[in-house]
């Protein structure tokens, strides 16, 4: 397990390189940051000057070597928006964006396998209908469209749900609903799926005929045989939804860090995306490796295959 581990690691340690290296050059192709830094009426000189302090005056490839050389010393400059140390700016909003997928994905894990467990237990049944529908609309229904509608509608129309912030507890609510729609559609489905693959397995049929009860068959013994295909899916899903965050952070303005991301694109503000990203890319790289353990916890042959 430990040589697979390892394996995973040096693995997304290269994509996370190159990931790296791409954002780098593809940032700079956003435009000269001083026109965003300095007034409208700024001079060509004062332009000059305000890159030549900040080193955008100096060839690519020599701000890519310094750039390399910043990496290995952990150090990822300075946030020109906010003037304060990047990686702080983004270790600060990172929180808020983990919070939010970790109860949104929560949520939806444990809703799915409610309801895509009771749905199979009778398939195409009244509530084996209803639930089918209505996870295949979250699933298909863009996140932002829905963001807006629940706009539309909790905060204009009813005056219910605040629009944005993280002040109380009704802020949570709309990006926590939106954000868990899909994950939920989807989780549902497999659910459903594996469950009724394993509900005609032949130890439920024997635990069926010595009457055991229907819930405990469900739960108790189809449940743990029917995780597999969940997990690889929820671990997916888990990770999609911490860079999926960027969209619902931004119409609800959750100071996570997608939010944070977009501001720093908008403001061509380089460290401040390169250390986003980086942030980004590690967590959703931890995520894989703990699912894969997951995965391997659950399913005996994996941890053969590995070790």
């Amino acid at each position: 397990m430990f040589a697979y581990v390892f394996r995973r690691s040096i693995q997304s340690l290269i994509a996370v390189a190159g990931l790296l290296v791409l954002v780098f050059f593809l940032s700079r192709l956003t435009g000269d940051p001083a026109y965003l830094y300095l007034p409208l009426d700024s001079t060509p000189a004062q332009r000059d000057a305000f890159n030549e302090l900040n080193g955008f005056n100096d060839p690519i490839y020599i701000q890519f070597g310094r750039y390399l050389l910043d990496l290995v010393q952990l150090d990822f400059g300075t946030a020109l928006s906010r003037n304060r140390p990047a990686m702080e700016v983004t270790l600060q909003a990172f929180p808020e964006t983990l919070k939010l997928a970790a109860i949104a994905m929560t949520l939806a894990i444990v809703m799915a396998i409610v309801v895509g467990s009771l749905a199979a237990a009778r398939p195409n049944g009244f509530f084996d209908r209803i639930a089918t529908t209505a996870s295949l609309a979250g699933a298909s229904a863009p996140d932002f469209w829905v963001a807006i509608v629940a706009i539309l509608v909790f905060s204009v129309s009813l005056g219910l749900l605040p629009t944005s912030g993280t002040g109380t507890a009704l802020h949570w609510i709309m990006p926590i609903g939106v954000l868990m729609l899909r994950p939920f559609g989807l989780l549902t489905q497999v659910v459903r799926g594996s469950m009724m693959g394993v509900l005609t397995s032949a130890y439920v049929k024997t635990a069926r005929a010595k009457g055991v009860s229907g819930q405990k068959i469900v739960f108790v013994h189809a449940l743990r045989n029917a995780m597999l295909p969940v997990v690889t899916v929820a671990g997916d899903l888990a990770a999609t939804l911490v860079n999926g965050a960027v969209v619902i952070e931004t119409i609800f303005g959750w100071p996570g860090i997608g939010k944070l991301m977009i501001d720093a694109i908008l403001r061509r503000d380089f460290a401040l995306i390169q250390s986003t990203v980086l942030v980004t890319a590690v967590a959703i790289f931890i995520l894989n490796i703990v699912i894969d353990l997951i995965y391997a916890a659950l399913d005996p042959r994996i941890r053969h295959q590995a070790a």
